[in-house]
C-alpha cells in the first residue's frame, strides 16, 4: 500500500492511479462486493482511504496485518479462528436455519412500507466493554418509546417507491426491476440519501444507533437477538456461507425464525448492514482517539452476509457492533429498516 508523505510530490490523481492499481492486482477475484473498485466504498477519496488503512483496528486491520497492508498483500490474511465456540470446520447447507427458501416468486411480504413493531420507553445496555474500541464502553441509555420496522427494507418496496417517485433504481435492479426470486430480499446498493428518502416517502425516518440496537438487543445488554451463545443457523452471516462452502449472499426478510429479537425484529445479526441517522461519534467515556470521529460518516448497525467472508476473519453479527461510512457509499451489503416516532397524547386526552 502507498502512504502519503508530505514531502512527495505526487498528485492526488497519480497516487489515486497507482493505488488502485496495487489493490487490484492484489485482491481476490470475489471480493467484488463494492463497485470493484476501493473508492466505491470510500468515496471520500484515496487519501482518506489510506488514512484510514494506517490505523490499527480500523477498516482492513480488521483482516490485515499492517505489513501485509503496507506490501500490498490482500491475498493473505489473519488465520480465522473459532467464533463463540463454532468449529471453523463446520458444514451446514445453504439454506440452514431458513424456513423459506433462498428464492421465489410470490413474495410474502408485499409492496407496501413494512408493518412496525413497537419498542417501549425505557434504558438499555448499549456497547461492550470486550470488543473494538469505537463499541464500548457499555453504558446505559435512555430513549422514548418509538416504532421500527419488523424487515429491513425489501427489493419489491423499493421497486414500488422508485416507479412512483421516478427515482433512479439501485445498480443490481435490471430495467428498474428487481432480480428475479428476490422480491423480499433486503434491496442493496441505496446510500445514507436514497433510505433517508425512501423513509421519508412512507412516512418514517431512519432509526437512530442507539434506536436500532435497543429494538436488536432488548434491555438485558444480549449479544445476539437470541441470547449469548452464536449460531451460525440463526442469522445470515458469513459463518454459515463459509460452512456451506459456498459464496454468500442475502437471504428473503424473515427467513430466520430462531433470530428474532426480542422486540420482534429480524435479520439484525447480519444478512445486510442498515443505515442509521446517527453520525460516527465516540461513546460516552471512550477515550480512545480516533479521526473519523464526527459529522463525516454515518453509523451503520447489523452486520451482513459478507462481512469478511473471504478472509475468515470473523463476523460483525454482535448487536453491539457498528461500522461507519460515508453518505453516498453504495454495495451490495448495504441496505436499511425505517422507524417512526410515537405519538404522545395531549394531557388533555
Amino acid at each position: 500500500m502507498i502512504y502519503v508523505l508530505p514531502s512527495l510530490s505526487v498528485s492526488l490523481g497519480l497516487l489515486s492511479l497507482l493505488t488502485l492499481n496495487v489493490v487490484a492486482a492484489n485482491k481476490p477475484q470475489d471480493h467484488l462486493h463494492s463497485d470493484k473498485q476501493c473508492v466505491s466504498c470510500h468515496q471520500e477519496g484515496i487519501s482518506a482511504l489510506l488514512e484510514v488503512l494506517s490505523k490499527p483496528k480500523d477498516s482492513c486491520m480488521q483482516c490485515h496485518t499492517e505489513a501485509q497492508i503496507k506490501a500490498g498483500d490482500f491475498a493473505s490474511a489473519i488465520p480465522f479462528t473459532e467464533v463463540d465456540g463454532v468449529d471453523p470446520e463446520l458444514r451446514l447447507t445453504a439454506d440452514a436455519g431458513m424456513r423459506f427458501p433462498l428464492l421465489y416468486k410470490q413474495s410474502r411480504v408485499g409492496s407496501k412500507p413494512n408493518e412496525m413493531v413497537q419498542v417501549p420507553a425505557g434504558t438499555f445496555i448499549m456497547g461492550t466493554n470486550s470488543r473494538l474500541f469505537d463499541e464500548g464502553p457499555q453504558h446505559e441509555v435512555y430513549l422514548d418509546a418509538f416504532q421500527i420496522d419488523k424487515y429491513e427494507v425489501t427489493n419489491l418496496q423499493y421497486e414500488t417507491y422508485i416507479k412512483a417517485m421516478n427515482r433512479r433504481s439501485p445498480m443490481h435492479f435490471r430495467n428498474r426491476a428487481y432480480p428475479e426470486g428476490k422480491a423480499d430480499h433486503p434491496v442493496v446498493f441505496v446510500g445514507w440519501d436514497d433510505a433517508v428518502d425512501y423513509c421519508a416517502w412512507a412516512g418514517k425516518r431512519l432509526p437512530s444507533d442507539k434506536e436500532w440496537e435497543k429494538a436488536a438487543r432488548g434491555s438485558d445488554g444480549r449479544t445476539y437477538p437470541w441470547g449469548e451463545v452464536f449460531d451460525p443457523e440463526k442469522s445470515n452471516n458469513p459463518v454459515r456461507w463459509h460452512a456451506a462452502n459456498q459464496t454468500g449472499d442475502t437471504t428473503p426478510v424473515g427467513a430466520f425464525e430462531k433470530g428474532v429479537s426480542v422486540h420482534g425484529l429480524y435479520d439484525t445479526s447480519g444478512n445486510v448492514w442498515e443505515w442509521t441517522d446517527s453520525w460516527y461519534y465516540p461513546y460516552p467515556g471512550n477515550e480512545v482517539a480516533s479521526e473519523n470521529y464526527g459529522e463525516r460518516y454515518k453509523t451503520l448497525k447489523g452486520g451482513s452476509w459478507f462481512d469478511c467472508s473471504f478472509y475468515k476473519c470473523g463476523i460483525s453479527a454482535p448487536l453491539f457492533n457498528r461500522s461507519f461510512f460515508a453518505k453516498r457509499t453504495k454495495n451490495d451489503t448495504f441496505g436499511f429498516r425505517c422507524a417512526k416516532d410515537v405519538a404522545v397524547p395531549d394531557e388533555g386526552e
